[in-house]
């Protein structure tokens, strides 16, 4: 198990610092870890499992249809 960061989650991610927290507050994001008084993490397994997720959701609708 490895814990990230918050900035490593956003790099994962492409997420902002905001959108992460609402997500979180939102439950549709792994929670933190607390980690010290003003510190949290992630698990990185799950951060990755939201990723997955999200492909597989994009992959369920029929993935983003561009117009040309």
């Amino acid at each position: 198990m490895r814990i990230i960061r918050l900035k490593e989650v956003m790099r994962m991610t492409g997420l902002g610092r905001s959108t992460v927290y609402k997500y979180v507050a939102e439950s549709t994001f792994p929670k933190p870890i607390p980690l010290g008084d003003r510190c949290v993490g992630w698990l990185e397994s799950e951060v990755l499992g939201w990723i997955v997720s999200k492909v597989e959701e994009r992959d369920l609708q029929g993935g983003i249809q561009l117009s040309e």
